[in-house]
């Protein structure tokens, strides 16, 4: 989730004009860029327990960071985030670290910007006798025992939570994704990369499934971050099917999110409660106070960062169907939609796959994959037969682009965790119920140092 930002105080007069604001993120291919969000989980090394926010836990931590050039972000005083240039660092509602990374040309600088920070995460947390793990669920601790982070917002979500989904308040302190952003150069462009990649988000699910484990134990799932999500909010998430509507675009899209029922505006540097409240109505009646002002675009654009969906539309595509892994199963996300969508023949052959099926059968995907992930029946197999075409199909949306590190390496290389999965490896979830079943005998406490980043 995002730090607190936009402060565009220009007030809403039209649909259109929102439909416009979105639109303002088109731009030509030769300007697209890469941006890579990626969430770990924080542990303490004596106890294997969350850290708190102080003392010693995650403000310290922030502190630490933001010696090394990155400048605060506060809330109501407290560093709850960092930024540096494009990039920026945030906080998940119980301390799980983001970094929402910088804007990038290109998979090399992406894997750079990883080594980049998670070298600065373990010279600040191992002064603090602190870990990082980046996995989809957390393994060990119960939702209770998970610490919450002094962030408005947050405190207006988890009261709001309990009231639309049972399991709203673990997605926000006991999961952590990966997610990559990526442009398109007109509404058009917008609407075929978002059927596309929405009809795929359950294949990602499956295939970098990485939550088996609540509370100690196996779970009965591969990826239980994604079974959170069928039931924490389901207004704003999910896969909505006016997405796929061929007339799909930027002022649909506005009309749908302003039926989303509202979390929260930021006024004066705090968060008034709006909670429930759809943003359409918000924007009729305003504040019951009308000494507050109209809405906003800044309340807008708030509002879109609140927006669920497994793929969300902002000036950008949010690709969110993903858990937290490995940092070369992070980037082989990122590198499987470059390859997917920034190369038009790529696009064009992963439009004619998934178009081989109607869209209600990937909907369909979304309750399956959490628990049966690759092995889910499809079309006569299973979904790693899908997933060996997607894949390839990156490879060659990626071997298209052509674009070299120092080495001559093309992007594809990023690609290799997932050519073994499609082969038949095991997922990380798989893995780690492996090692739970054999080297670990049982004891969950081992997953943090093999998982540590």
């Amino acid at each position: 989730m995002s730090n607190p930002g936009d402060a565009d105080a220009t007030p809403i007069t039209s649909v259109r004009q929102l439909a416009d604001h979105i639109a303002e993120g088109c731009k030509p291919r030769e300007r697209f860029v890469i941006g890579t969000e990626h969430e770990k989980f924080g542990y303490r090394q004596s106890d294997l327990a969350p850290p708190a926010y102080e003392p010693g836990g995650i403000k310290a931590l922030l502190t630490s960071m933001a010696a090394d050039g990155w400048e605060p972000i506060l809330d109501s005083g407290n560093p709850i985030g960092l930024k540096q240039g494009s990039a920026s660092v945030s906080l998940e509602p119980a301390g799980q670290l983001e970094l929402s990374g910088g804007m990038l040309a290109d998979l090399h600088e992406t894997r750079a910007e990883f080594d980049a920070h998670f070298a600065l995460v373990r010279k600040a947390a191992g002064g603090l006798g602190l870990g990082f793990a980046p996995l989809g669920f957390h393994p060990a601790a119960s939702r209770a025992a998970m610490p919450w982070m002094p962030k408005g917002r947050y405190a207006i979500m988890k009261r709001y939570m309990p009231l639309v989904g049972s399991l709203g308040l673990d997605m926000m302190t006991r999961t952590c994704t990966v997610q990559v952003n990526l442009d398109y150069e007109s509404e058009a462009d917008m609407a075929r990369k978002l059927r596309v990649s929405l009809a795929l988000q359950p294949l990602a699910t499956a295939l970098f499934a990485n939550s088996p484990f609540t509370e100690g134990k196996p779970n009965g799932f591969l990826s239980y971050r994604a079974h959170v999500w069928t039931d924490t909010d389901n207004a704003r998430s999910g896969i909505p099917p006016q997405f796929f509507d061929e007339d799909f675009g930027f002022e649909r899209y506005v009309e749908w999110l302003l039926d989303v029922p509202m979390y929260f505006a930021h006024r004066d540097g705090k968060y008034i409660d709006l909670a429930g409240r759809p943003f359409r109505r918000f924007m009729a009646e305003g504040f019951a106070d009308a000494a507050t002002g109209p809405a906003t675009l800044g309340d807008f654009a708030d509002h879109m960062t609140t927006a669920f969906t497994d793929v969300r539309v902002k000036k950008f595509l949010e690709m969110r169907g993903a858990d937290a892994g490995r940092p070369d199963m992070m980037l082989a996300q990122s590198a499987l939609w470059v390859g997917l969508l920034y190369d038009e023949a790529a696009l064009a052959a992963a439009d004619r796959l998934v178009r081989k099926h109607p869209w209600e059968d990937y909907r369909a995907l979304r309750g399956m994959v959490p628990v049966q992930g690759l092995a889910t029946p499809w079309h006569g197999g299973t979904l790693r037969d899908l997933a060996r075409d997607v894949v390839a199909i990156a490879h060659d949306g990626l071997r298209g682009r052509a674009l070299l590190d120092s080495e001559g390496r093309n992007e594809r290389v990023y690609l290799s965790p997932l050519d073994a999965i499609v082969s038949g490896g095991p997922t990380q979830a798989e893995h780690w119920l492996d090692r739970y079943n054999s080297a670990w005998r049982g004891d969950i406490a081992r997953i943090f140092a093999e998982a540590a980043v």
